[in-house]
């Protein structure tokens, strides 16, 4: 290889004010989609904290009680001494699951930013 094409770095065309405007939708897009799934996974979890409160009162006082639980869409019998861990299991899962999204959000956010900073771009009304 000659020492010119080596040292050449790749030049990236500006883009067009179309694909501005389109990316920017897109990135507001992607934003406002990881901000309604982490809503939705905490919901879920919060209804699990709450789940889990009442049958970790039945568990101390009756061990072998019967309870339901939905397994893909099929109500299955076990007991509170069996279904608390995997409700444990699920929740923590789930709180991962959010921490994960959380820090996808934040890397997003500032693309965005960046993006909106190269490209000058301001709300409107924000002049």
């Amino acid at each position: 290889m000659s020492p010119s094409k080596k040292s050449k770095a790749p030049t990236v065309s500006p883009l067009s004010d179309q694909e501005v405007q389109q990316t920017y939708s897109r990135f507001q897009s992607d934003l406002q989609n990881l901000a309604s799934k982490i809503g939705e996974l905490e919901q879920e979890a919060e209804e699990h904290v709450l789940v889990l409160s009442t049958l970790n009162e039945a568990l101390a006082e009756e061990p072998d009680r019967k309870c339901f639980r939905l397994i893909g869409g099929v109500l299955v019998e076990r007991t509170v001494k069996d279904v608390v861990p995997a409700l444990q299991t699920n929740r923590d899962g789930i709180r991962k699951v959010i921490d994960s999204l959380t820090d996808q959000y934040k890397t997003k956010e500032g693309e965005f930013e960046k993006f909106r900073e190269e490209y000058n771009i301001r709300p409107a009304g924000r002049i």
